[in-house]
């Protein structure tokens, strides 16, 4: 089904209510940061439509909890649960080494967001390193599995936030400028829509497409690090949604949404997004600087580069017992 002949979905409509006459029986889909918030509610109507549905997280005993609950309300018993730590680019490939069979649905939906400087081993910044590399080393290590799927779908939750920075290319890390958190989370959001529109180029001729979209204002663990009092400024001024509604859009995107080369490669509301020049509403839009597709390709070619750094160096020793 598609956006032609799918019913019509907005800013009220739930994850459930997208799926709700969907048969994904025999799809299988893996979402990452699925123990909380929107991830939550992301798998809840992918399993609720019959998918085959693993949650990647990085605390496994937070997600059996959840795996459990969403057994038992959704009736589906093939929900599962991986450890899956986007900072720790180990993790990433052990996953990936076990993955068994095709991947019909990858949902990039784990994130940070304006956290203090915090640094991977590697010295990469935090937030590009969990909202994008990890991401993009994920899709990548997972390539075989949905090229296998035949007609794969790369789902990733972006936000309005990508309005704040382009990327940094010659210094994404905040190496040589003082550390912005603000800036920080922006580049990394600028980053998911980048790849999805670098992916689909990539990737179309093996049957896969990738879209990012904004899921709206929700207000879960992830505003963890702001200041309350601006905290509680942007619930009041800005419009909000609850999970259930906030997971829609990934849910649409993953299930009904036509994409593809040529296609709209970010949404909001379960529709594409309108390209603006600045986000006057702090939610809807996305700005000419997400949608180059010349510095998705330089995006593309960077992250293979620090991909490839970081394989290259040796382990570190293990210590004596």
């Amino acid at each position: 089904m598609t956006e032609t002949d799918s019913p019509t979905f907005d800013a009220d409509s739930t994850a459930l209510d997208v799926v709700e006459g969907l048969d994904l029986s025999g799809k299988t889909a893996l979402v990452t940061g699925a123990s909380s918030g929107i991830g939550v509610e992301t798998a809840r109507a992918l399993a609720a439509a019959g998918a085959h549905v693993t949650l990647a997280v990085r605390d496994t005993a937070a997600g059996e909890r959840t795996a459990a609950e969403l057994r038992a309300s959704t009736g589906n018993d093939d929900v599962r649960v991986v450890h899956l730590d986007l900072a720790d680019l180990a993790t990433v490939r052990e996953l990936a080494s076990a993955w068994s069979g095709r991947l019909d649905l990858l949902i990039n939906n784990a994130g940070i967001m304006h956290t203090p400087e915090l640094r991977t081993p590697d010295g990469w910044e935090m937030q590009f390193a969990v909202n994008h590399l990890g991401h993009f080393a994920l899709a990548n290590a997972l390539l075989p599995a949905l090229t296998e799927a035949g007609d794969a779908r790369i789902v990733v939750v972006s936000s309005s936030g990508h309005a704040s920075s382009g990327i940094r290319f010659d210094d994404p890390f905040f190496v040589q400028d003082a550390y912005d958190r603000g800036l920080a989370y922006g580049q990394s959001k600028t980053a998911n829509v980048l790849f999805a529109l670098e992916a689909t180029r990539r990737w179309a001729d093996r049957g896969i497409a990738a879209a990012a979209l904004m899921p709206g204002g929700i207000w879960t663990k992830l505003q963890r690090h702001w200041d309350p009092e601006v905290l509680a400024d942007m619930k009041r001024r800005f419009p909000t949604k609850t999970p259930e509604q906030g997971a829609a859009t990934s849910v649409f995107v993953a299930t009904r949404a036509t994409l593809g080369p040529g296609t709209p490669a970010y949404y909001e509301d379960c529709h594409p997004a309108k390209v603006v020049d600045e986000i006057v509403d702090g939610v809807h839009g996305v700005v000419p600087h997400a949608l180059d597709e010349a510095a998705a390709h330089r995006l593309w070619e960077l992250s293979e580069s620090l991909l490839a750094d970081e394989a290259s160096r040796p382990a570190e020793p293990e210590l004596p017992t």
